[in-house]
């Protein structure tokens, strides 16, 4: 018996996305590119692992919105915002298990480009043209004026200024761009907002953890 994927090599290991063994060396080639990893995988936790442990700091010329200051105290400050964009991601993801890191990152890019020409005065809006990424765009947005409707309900006032949900919204975007490891059906970046903000019929919430991109 011989791997299915590449008909060569033996097939010594389980693959639980294709219900079936193959090969080590495809496993590894593979994985969230041409197939659609399970995120309780144990071979795809392991290598997301690794990938934590040795990943390098995103250059500087490849970070999101790079002149565009984050600072820690202002992400702590808003972080019930935070908390609530990673929820209806991960909400969204709930109902679409095809939705991936690249999707996400689509439409929160998006979303900080409309909020960012907002603070600028500019009313400016073109969602995403894929699909899933206009749907999840879609479902953060309105998350975001729920969010204020509310704040000014109980305040009186907004005070989550359009300048500051574009920062908020860079900040998520750097972190997806650290999180994920760039392939195709990645969805690395999801899981690490999983642990972080559980939905509630998942795991016991663990304590948020800041890790600034």
């Amino acid at each position: 018996m011989s791997c299915p994927i590449c008909n060569k090599r033996a097939p010594k290991r389980f693959c639980p996305a294709k219900g079936e063994r193959i090969c080590p060396v495809c496993c590894g080639q593979e994985r969230e590119v041409t197939i659609d990893c399970l995120s309780d995988c144990p071979h795809l936790v392991a290598a997301h692992r690794y990938e934590s442990e040795h990943r390098k700091a995103i250059p500087a010329q490849d970070l999101p919105y790079r002149d565009s200051q984050v600072p820690v105290d202002f992400v702590y400050e808003h972080w019930p915002v935070i908390g609530g964009l990673a929820t209806a991601i991960l909400a969204f993801q709930r109902q679409d298990k095809n939705l991936n890191d690249g999707a996400a990152s689509t439409a929160l890019e998006t979303l900080a480009e409309t909020y960012r020409t907002l603070g600028a005065g500019i009313l400016y809006e073109r969602p995403p043209a894929d699909p899933l990424a206009r749907a999840l765009y879609g479902e953060l947005a309105r998350f975001l004026q729920d969010f204020r409707k509310d704040e000014s309900a109980r305040t009186g006032f907004p005070t989550l200024k359009d300048s500051d949900v574009f920062l908020l919204l860079v900040f998520l975007l750097r972190l997806a761009k650290q999180e994920t490891n760039g392939r195709p059906r990645s969805r690395a970046f999801l899981d690490f907002l999983r642990v972080r903000f559980p939905l509630p019929a998942e795991a016991a919430k663990e304590a948020p953890r800041i890790i600034v991109p």
